[in-house]
């Protein structure tokens, strides 16, 4: 009997494999064919397929979450354990805190995209089962299960269903502002803390951000405050504005609001406050800086025009190429293909063409003069190697991270305790949170190309890879699995900062 159930087991393995690996099959009806009211018709099966797939989706997720166990996580007492603010959420107990960020390489998302899911689709599954089910039915759309998800995320599984028993029959019926606003009240009503803890938790998951805009040349910058302290802000900003507007400023009051706000956080003018300097980096090609090209420059990662370049270097000394007072001036030498192939400052660049090379006439030889960092019998990089790594890398190098490379580790990619040199082609830049999964978790892989470029594979088995920024993507294919030498150290070798 065992030998014919292990033969089974193997064939529904093999039929499982088939059905994965099959292409995604989208039914789809002839749009051009439909009438007003079978297109309407056909929106709302497709809603309903969409919840019905998030149903699926959430099951999934949490599938993948059993096979990730906390009992391979380090113990608290072992060097590098989260402690403190450091420690594993508490939403999926049970769960490897590092298992949000193979499920955000699996799905080629962020991390913090990741977590929220896996938290939604743990809270439906544990707290919400009639919730879940309708959306399996395609009764319910994803986004009120979210809503729902949302507000007992923080409660305990029986006052969560009894605020689902409550609004889940009229849930359709009501907008997700006022679905919230409903479910809300009623866990007010039955559980006064739950309502706290979520206060709590979004003060600890608040954070200023930055991102890209839409608009050519502009970025966004926002925080998440407190409700009141948010309102007192805009209104600040508002009336600082509007002030600006009665003294004769024609522009847009958008405009002002948006130029008040950057004064009052820059502190152009003299403000009593202690003194602060931001750090930034601006990257261009020398050809975009001669107007002979748009290749686009970058501000800390965000694109920007070639145009937006020269202006900002028409601030600091513009075309002159001078340092800023306080700042630097760096020059990043690539390839043809935007292959990093060495760092230099201004000095650097003088004293080297003036000396040249030493065993050849200059007019005579063609030998290079400036290269990669040397290599290293230490474990800790060179300041040559660091300056060549944040110039190569501009940030850490995980999957989807954007944590600037002046908050990340030189990450040795095979480790130092297992024979890897301190080069930079062995060397890449690693947020602590990700370099802590590297050298931590199980199951990973990291392989990294001569010029930078960083395979990740997770322990189910998916490879995502990051080239630094401005390298074109090569012919070649990424390294074979069996080909990747070990990457992950001994749990009982503790590299630093470990």
């Amino acid at each position: 009997m065992e030998l014919v159930t292990g033969q089974v087991s193997s064939a529904e393995g093999v039929l499982i494999d088939w059905a994965v690996a099959r292409p995604v099959d989208l039914p789809r009806l002839p749009v051009d064919l439909l009438s007003r009211e079978q297109a309407a018709a056909e929106l709302a099966r497709v809603q309903a397929r969409k919840a019905m797939t998030a149903a699926y989706e959430a099951e999934l997720v949490m599938a993948l979450a059993d096979h990730s166990p906390d009992t391979l996580d380090p113990p608290p007492d072992h060097p590098g354990a989260r402690r403190g603010s450091w420690a594993p959420d508490a939403e999926l107990p049970g769960v490897s805190e590092f298992f949000t960020a193979e499920l955000a390489v699996v799905l080629n998302c962020g991390r913090g995209t990741a977590s929220h899911l896996a938290v939604r689709a743990s809270v439906w599954q544990e707290r919400l089962p009639a919730t879940l089910a309708a959306m399996a039915d395609g009764v319910l759309d994803e986004p009120r299960a979210k809503v729902l998800a949302d507000v007992c995320a923080h409660t305990s599984p029986a006052t969560a269903r009894q605020v689902e028993a409550r609004v889940l029959p009229v849930a359709t019926a009501l907008s997700t502002g006022r679905l919230r606003s409903r479910a809300t009240a009623l866990l007010l009503e039955l559980d006064a803390d739950a309502v706290d803890a979520r206060k709590e938790d979004a003060k600890r998951q608040a954070d200023v951000r930055t991102w890209p805009s839409h608009l050519e040349g502009m970025a966004a910058f926002a925080a998440e405050l407190p409700a009141d302290e948010a309102a007192e802000a805009f209104d600040l900003v508002d009336q600082l504005a509007r002030m600006a507007k009665a003294d004769g400023d024609d522009r847009p009051i958008g405009a002002i609001r948006t130029e008040v706000c950057s004064l009052l956080l820059r502190r152009p003018a003299d403000s009593g406050l202690p003194a602060a300097t931001a750090q930034v980096t601006v990257t261009a090609a020398l050809d975009a800086l001669e107007g002979r090209t748009a290749t686009p420059g970058a501000v800390d990662g965000l694109p920007i025009t070639a145009g937006h370049v020269r202006d900002l270097l028409r601030r600091i000394g513009a075309l002159g190429l001078t340092a800023p007072e306080g700042g630097s001036l760096g020059f990043a030498l690539t390839d043809g293909d935007g292959r990093l192939l060495a760092t230099a400052g201004l000095d650097q660049l003088r004293r080297t063409a003036r000396r040249g090379c030493p065993e050849h006439p200059a007019e005579e030889c063609g030998c290079a003069v400036l290269s990669r960092p040397r290599a290293t019998g230490a474990y800790t990089p060179t300041t040559a190697q660091q300056t060549f790594l944040h110039t190569r890398d501009r940030g850490c190098r995980f999957p989807h991270c954007g944590q600037r490379a002046g908050w990340a580790d030189a990450d040795h990619v095979i480790p130092h305790a297992c024979g890897g040199p301190t080069d930079c082609a062995n060397l890449c830049c690693l947020c602590r949170s990700h370099h802590r999964l590297k050298t931590l978790a199980r199951g990973w892989r990291f392989v990294m190309d001569a010029d930078g470029t960083l395979h990740v594979t997770t322990p189910s088995g998916v490879t995502r890879t990051t080239r630094p920024p401005g390298l074109r993507p090569p012919a070649t294919d990424p390294p074979e699995a069996d080909e990747t030498p070990p990457t992950t150290a001994p749990m009982d070798d503790e590299p630093p900062p470990f």
